[in-house]
C-alpha cells in the first residue's frame, strides 16, 4: 500500500478551514447502484435556500420515501432523487424555512419520516446537532475530549477509544442533541418503543465496540456457548472448531469455552480483500468468497467440524466454504449460526431487501443444510440471542428474523410483498424502492 506523505495529508487539512465537521464512511442502501449515482449519494449531502444551508452525514433507511420526495419536490422543483440522505435533509430543511427551530424541525421530521435514521448535522452558522429516530433502530453515540473543548458522535465507541476521547453516552430513541461551546445539550422529543437493530451485535458492529456497556466480543462469546448448549448431540460428535472469520472468531472462542473442543485456527481472512460477499452481485461472489478466506487443508482432513458463522442471508458465502472443507477431506460439517434465520427483508439500512435473495425465506433449516452440503445448520435460537445481548426482547428489532417490524409503513409494505412473493409474484430491485407498492401502503397508512 503506498503511503501519504505528510505534506499531503496537510494540505488535505489546510483545505478544511473551522472548527466544526461532519464525515461518512457508509454507501448508500437506496437509490441506483451504478458507480456515477453511488458517488453522487455520497454524503455529507447538503440542502439550500433562502439562506439557510444543511449539510447532514446519515446512517440507516427510509421507509416512506416516495412520499416525502414528492413533498420535497413542492419546495424544490429541481430536486433529484438520488440517496435517502437527500431525503432527510431536504425535509429537515423545509420545516426550518417554515420559521421553526432546530427543536421544532427535528421533531417534525421523527414524526413525519418512516424508518431508521441516525443523523449528524451542520447548519451554515455552525450549529452542530445529532438525532435518532423515535425506535433508535441504528447506533449514535456521544463522547468528549479530555484534554480539550472537543465534542462528537459516532456510530460506535471504538472510534472514540481510538482517538483518545471518552464516551458520554448513547442517544435515546427520538432524543436531539445539540452541541455548544460548554457540552451536550439533550432533548428526548419523541418517546416510543426502542427497537435497537439485533444484526449490529451479529454482524456490523466492532467487536471492541460498547453497546449498554458491554462490549459486543464479549456478547459474541456468549452466542457460541448458547449454540453449544441448545445442540449438544452435535457437539458430541465434533472434532474441532473452525470460525468464518472475523464475525465468527468471538463466537468460536465461546464453543471453546462451553464445549472443550479445539478452536482449530485454520481459517484465515485475506485482509485485502474487503467486499461484503453478500453484497456483491452473483458472478462476482463466489471468486471473492474464494479468495476472502482461506483453510489450510491439513488441520481439516478426516476431522468432523463445527464452523462459527454470523449469519446467513443468500447461503453462497457459506456454501463455497462448506464445499473447501468437503474438498479438504472434512467427515462431516456443522453450521453452528449466531444469528437466528433470517426470514424477511430488512428495511432499515442492511442491504438485504427482497425475500427472494434469502435463503431462510423459502427454505427450512434441514433443507438449507442439503443446499449448501452441510451435514446441519444449527441457528440460535430467537430467546437465547435476546437474553445474551442484555437486551429485553422488545427492545430489539429483530424484523428480518421474525416479521415484525418496528415502524408502521415497513410493517405494511413487507405483509404485502410477502404474500404478492408467495403467490409467484417476482421481486425487482429492493421492496421499499418499488414505487407503486410503497405508494399503495402510504394510501393504506393515510
Amino acid at each position: 500500500m503506498p503511503k501519504i506523505k505528510s505534506s499531503a495529508i496537510q494540505q488535505w487539512f489546510g483545505r478544511l478551514p473551522g472548527n466544526v465537521g461532519i464525515g461518512n464512511v457508509r454507501y448508500t442502501t437506496s437509490g441506483k447502484t451504478d458507480e456515477k449515482s453511488l458517488i453522487k449519494g455520497t454524503q455529507p449531502v447538503t440542502a439550500s435556500k433562502n439562506g439557510l444551508k444543511l449539510a447532514i452525514s446519515f446512517n440507516g433507511n427510509i421507509v416512506n420515501t416516495f412520499q416525502l420526495a414528492e413533498e420535497i419536490k413542492t419546495k424544490f422543483p429541481s430536486f433529484s432523487y438520488e440517496c435517502d440522505a437527500e431525503l432527510v435533509c431536504h425535509k429537515l430543511m423545509i420545516e426550518l424555512l417554515k420559521g421553526k427551530g432546530i427543536t421544532s424541525a427535528v421533531k417534525t421530521c421523527m414524526q413525519k419520516i418512516d424508518g431508521a435514521f441516525s443523523v449528524t448535522c451542520i447548519t451554515r452558522d455552525g450549529q452542530l446537532f445529532a438525532f435518532k429516530d423515535p425506535h433508535g433502530i441504528r447506533p449514535l453515540c456521544a463522547g468528549h475530549s479530555r484534554t480539550s473543548p472537543l465534542y462528537v458522535f459516532s456510530s460506535e465507541t471504538v472510534s472514540l477509544d481510538i482517538n483518545g476521547l471518552e464516551k458520554d453516552f448513547e442517544l435515546e430513541p427520538g432524543e436531539l442533541v445539540k452541541v455548544t461551546k460548554s457540552g451536550f445539550i439533550r432533548q428526548r422529543l419523541v418517546k416510543d418503543k426502542k427497537a435497537f437493530c439485533a444484526f449490529e451485535y451479529a454482524y456490523f458492529a466492532r467487536p471492541d465496540s460498547r453497546f449498554d456497556g458491554k462490549y459486543v466480543y464479549e456478547i459474541r462469546e456468549e452466542f457460541g456457548r448458547n449454540l453449544v448448549r441448545e445442540n449438544p448431540e452435535i457437539v458430541k460428535d465434533a472434532d474441532i472448531v473452525l470460525s468464518v472469520p472475523e464475525t465468527g472468531d468471538d463466537p468460536a472462542m465461546g464453543v471453546h469455552e462451553e464445549s472443550g473442543l479445539r478452536w482449530e485456527r485454520a481459517s484465515r481472512r485475506h485482509r485485502y480483500v474487503t467486499e461484503r460477499a453478500f453484497l456483491l452481485l452473483n458472478k462476482e461472489r463466489h471468486s471473492t468468497i474464494d479468495r476472502k478466506i482461506n483453510i489450510q487443508p491439513p488441520k481439516i482432513k478426516g476431522k468432523r467440524v463445527i464452523v462459527t458463522e454470523d449469519s446467513i442471508v443468500r447461503g453462497d458465502t457459506t456454501r463455497v466454504i462448506v464445499d473447501k472443507l468437503r474438498r479438504m477431506g472434512a467427515k462431516k460439517v456443522y453450521l453452528f449460526v449466531t444469528f437466528p434465520r433470517i426470514i424477511g427483508p430488512c428495511l432499515y439500512g442492511i442491504d438485504m431487501a427482497t425475500y427472494g435473495q434469502l435463503i431462510g425465506s423459502k427454505h427450512s433449516p434441514e433443507e438449507i443444510a442439503k443446499i449448501i452440503g452441510a451435514n446441519a445448520v444449527c441457528y440460535q435460537s430467537v430467546e437465547s440471542f435476546i437474553k445474551a445481548t442484555g437486551s429485553k426482547s422488545d427492545e430489539l428489532c429483530t424484523a428480518c428474523v421474525t416479521g415484525k417490524y418496528p415502524t408502521p409503513m415497513a410493517q405494511k409494505i413487507a405483509d404485502v410483498m410477502k404474500k404478492k412473493f408467495q403467490e409467484g409474484h417476482e421481486e425487482i430491485g429492493r421492496i421499499y424502492e418499488i414505487e407503486e407498492l410503497v405508494k399503495t401502503c402510504s394510501g393504506k397508512a393515510n
